[in-house]
């Protein structure tokens, strides 16, 4: 009897990890089989969790941070583009915004981050965005009831509505942020 116990014991200790490896397969491939309405595909952008900080920003809505893939960090390093230079072919900055409220542990006001609300994304490739200096933008809106990202239904102009402020800058608003 107890051998059957435990034979069951371990079969529904399988199953059920079995099942949630499906669930957090599935959750991470919803958000990597994302394609905006500009082509810009979530999957671009795999990995962006551990890319390093540029920098921050706070508006009174969203908390962001802005992170970037490794051929932009160098390109940082290497002083683009306040060298002149422009930013490599595969350069990618994801913005990702939360909404903040104020921490209720420390002993100071500080607002921290509450719930995620967008990711948005820019790549350089000039071949495919050559209308908007080399760039493509997407947004990827965060739905705080499913947990879920969706790509946001607006094709993003970012590039010629908001960026041209910064075309001097190779059209990035945020500089790399000394350490």
């Amino acid at each position: 009897m107890k051998r059957k116990s435990i034979l069951r014991i371990a079969t529904a200790t399988a199953v059920l990890a079995a099942l949630g490896a499906a669930v957090y397969a599935q959750d991470r491939f919803d958000k990597y089989s994302l394609k905006s309405p500009s082509e810009i595909a979530f999957s671009d952008f795999r990995g962006y969790e551990d890319w390093a900080v540029v920098s921050s920003a706070r508006t009174d809505e969203v908390l962001k941070v802005i992170v970037a893939n490794p051929a932009m960090i160098e390109a940082y390093k290497a002083g683009v583009p306040s060298n002149g230079q422009p930013f490599p072919e595969g350069a990618k900055i994801a913005k990702l915004q939360w909404s903040f409220k104020k921490s209720t542990e420390a002993p100071f006001v500080v607002d921290v981050p509450d719930a995620p609300t967008q990711a948005f994304v820019i790549e350089k490739d000039s071949k495919r965005f050559p209308n908007s200096g080399g760039w493509g933008y997407a947004v990827f809106n965060h739905d705080v009831a499913t947990g879920k990202m969706t790509a946001d239904e607006a094709k993003s102009d970012c590039g010629h509505v908001c960026h041209v402020a910064v075309k001097s800058k190779d059209y990035i608003f945020h500089s790399y942020q000394k350490r």
